[in-house]
């Protein structure tokens, strides 16, 4: 990986000591953890937090069991197609009732406004349409402070990214907008359907030209391989569900009335949290396959060599999150003339971000891999484990890449990007990661 012109990654002074588990010889680099690749001593020494929220515990929960048997049919060479699964009914029948009853507040609304115009039918009438409209199905809608790309200013990016759509089988995207994001995604919205692409540009700058193209077939390939959370009955019945149980979550430190509230509350937040699981595990299967085949779509379009380092820079998000905060923080201690300083400071951000990634050694990749197995380390609770996820793209032969970022065109796609490098570097600075 280009760590791009003028930076220079540190040299580390090594040094040794012997395990106290098996008394093997290990390598220590005081940045990172030290651990014995012969028996795992101190493979994982701090295990993430267990997650406050039930709910979350109980997806990710669910999408490591079911990642785990998918892959291991995967394994046993079962088939890895795109298709729905009988749980696909019931769950659009769900989402589907979810509309119906948004529907239900919209009619009865308009009807109480109708029927009680000029007298007390009104206000509960009002009632229903306001909550009918902070129900209403809904798509995610890009930030309107990130900054976005149109077709005029990035030629050579729209096309690679309409190059990677036709290998996977889909439509391209409408708009692209650049976050500060570790992550990335394609995302629908508005009732014509427009695709937009969210470019975190912290993950784009640290991957390979080869990764960033598996990077994009991994979204685009969410649209053509059934992935049901993706489709727009079902993703918005889910977003809703959501906001119900939102609305109905407890309030912290209540007054009196408050408590009342929470009491009342409860039975209908239990009854929205049932849903949510319900639905979580008619779709999970599916949400589970669809990421495996994405995985796979990205090894077509960009390599197979080129998706399994996607997933390895993915174990290492958390230090690109902390690089950033870093850079935030030093621009933060400069003082009153820090957000005159922030401009300053900007330059060169990305370069020293390569620089500090690609100082990662390859036993510090190793170590968060069999970490991440032993946690179930995933993107997010929709995700299979990414080892399994990696595993999975090693099974059988490797695959060449369809579509080729050479050195000329990858030159192109990121002169384009970098006016809005600039801008997202000022964010970075001013707000953190």
């Amino acid at each position: 990986m280009s760590v791009g012109e003028g930076a220079v990654v540190r040299a580390v002074e090594e040094r040794t000591l012997s395990c106290p588990e098996c008394r093997a010889t290990v390598r220590v680099d005081d940045r990172f953890s030290v651990w014995c690749q012969d028996c795992d001593w101190n493979v994982d020494p701090q295990p993430p937090e267990e997650d406050d929220d039930r709910l979350e515990r109980v997806r990710r929960a669910m999408a490591r069991r079911h990642g785990e048997r998918l892959y291991a049919e995967i394994a046993a060479g079962g088939s890895l197609r795109a298709h729905r699964d009988r749980a696909s009914i019931p769950a659009l029948a769900l989402a589907l009732a979810v509309h119906a009853v948004t529907l239900a507040l919209l009619l009865g609304g308009l009807w109480c406004v109708i029927a009680g115009w000029g007298g007390w039918g009104i206000v509960p009438g009002a009632l229903l349409l306001l909550l009918a409209w902070v129900l209403r199905p809904r798509s995610p809608r890009p930030r309107g402070a990130d900054p976005e790309l149109l077709r005029a200013d990035a030629p050579e990016l729209y096309a690679l990214v309409d190059d990677v759509a036709r290998v996977v089988g889909t439509r391209s995207v409408d708009r692209i907008v650049v976050t500060t994001e570790v992550n990335a995604s394609v995302r629908v919205h508005g009732v014509r359907g427009r695709r937009w692409l969210a470019l975190g540009l912290p993950l784009w700058e640290i991957l390979t030209p080869q990764q960033r193209v598996a990077l994009l077939g991994h979204e685009l390939a969410h649209y053509s391989n059934g992935d049901t959370r993706h489709g727009v009955v079902v993703g918005t019945a889910y977003r809703s569900l959501a906001t119900w149980h939102y609305v109905f979550l407890p309030i912290t430190d209540p007054a009196a009335a408050e408590m009342l509230a929470n009491v009342l509350f409860t039975v209908p937040r239990l009854a929205l949290r049932g849903l949510l699981e319900i639905l979580d595990h008619l779709t999970l299967r599916a949400a589970q396959r669809a990421e495996y085949l994405a995985d796979r779509e990205a090894a077509r379009a960009g390599s197979t060599e080129a998706a399994v380092g996607l997933m390895d820079r993915l174990l290492v998000a958390e230090s690109v999150t902390v690089a950033l905060r870093r850079e935030a923080n030093r621009a933060a201690l400069t003082g009153p003339r820090g957000a005159r300083a922030a401009d300053a400071h900007a330059v060169g951000i990305w370069e020293r971000l390569r620089t500090d990634i690609a100082a990662i050694p390859e036993s510090e990749y190793e170590r968060q891999r069999r970490a991440g197995a032993r946690r179930g380390h995933s993107v997010d609770s929709a995700h299979p484990p990414t080892h399994l996820r990696r595993a999975c793209l090693l099974l059988g032969p490797a695959a060449d890449a369809v579509v080729v970022l050479d050195e000329d065109r990858a030159r192109r796609v990121e002169s384009e990007l970098a006016p809005v490098r600039t801008t997202v570097a000022r964010t970075v600075v001013r707000d953190g990661c």
